[in-house]
């Protein structure tokens, strides 16, 4: 029976006006695969990812998640909060009570994992996009996450640090065992996904093989 990273049943969230915004949705992630969530503005999608992270708690349903679990913003602005990166990545770590050394040992592999070894003492004002982005990645690496949820991550990047990024969380997702569900409307980013699914309105319509869904949305 394949272990799974991700489960959710009949899960449904209204907003306090009554507003429907997921509708009876159920799906599965497998462990150590890199999924994707599609749909247009308004589908549910980073509303169904902030379900997952516990930043919001849904009217009825279950979820189920391997623990611990990561969060990358669209805005790695929205996240990064210490002056420097490695202090940043640090902070994370903070509530398990780690000695230095360990602290520092976590840090060293998680921007390496990244490849921002290098700029560990850079401050965070002066990164890129997608440095940041990486950043923030780093942050969930250096606590183990088994999870990593990803909101448009690469919405506000240029086109040559889009593609680099999701190649790296897919290397790092292969390499590590980490289940991941990237939330997107970037078709080209489908190919580098294990599978995907797609929200309409609230609803799961559909999921399965990426190239099959990327077809599918070329056409409508």
């Amino acid at each position: 029976m394949t272990e799974l990273g991700i489960k959710i049943r009949d899960l449904n969230f209204n907003w306090p006006s009554g507003d429907e915004v997921i509708k009876s949705c159920s799906l599965e992630v497998p462990k150590g695969e890199f999924w994707m969530l599609l749909g247009s503005n308004g589908s549910g999608k980073s509303t169904l990812l902030r379900l997952l992270a516990g930043l919001l708690a849904p009217q009825s349903g279950e979820i189920r998640l391997l623990n611990p679990v990561g969060f990358v913003f669209q805005n790695p602005d929205h996240q990064l909060v210490m002056p420097t990166v490695g202090a940043d990545v640090a902070f994370g770590l903070v509530e398990e009570k780690l000695p230095i050394a360990a602290v520092r040992a976590r840090v060293s592999e998680a921007l390496s994992a990244v490849n921002l070894l290098s700029l560990q003492r850079r401050p965070i004002y002066a990164l890129s996009g997608g440095q940041k982005q990486r950043v923030a990645i780093a942050g969930a690496i250096a606590r183990r996450c088994e999870v990593l949820l990803l909101d448009e991550p690469t919405a506000l990047l240029d086109p040559d640090s889009q593609s680099d990024l999701v190649a790296s969380v897919r290397r790092l997702v292969k390499s590590r065992g980490i289940t991941a569900l990237w939330v997107t409307h970037r078709l080209d980013e489908l190919n580098y996904s294990d599978g995907a699914f797609l929200l309409e309105k609230g609803l799961l319509v559909d999921k399965g093989e990426p190239q099959r869904l990327k077809e599918r949305l070329m056409r409508e």
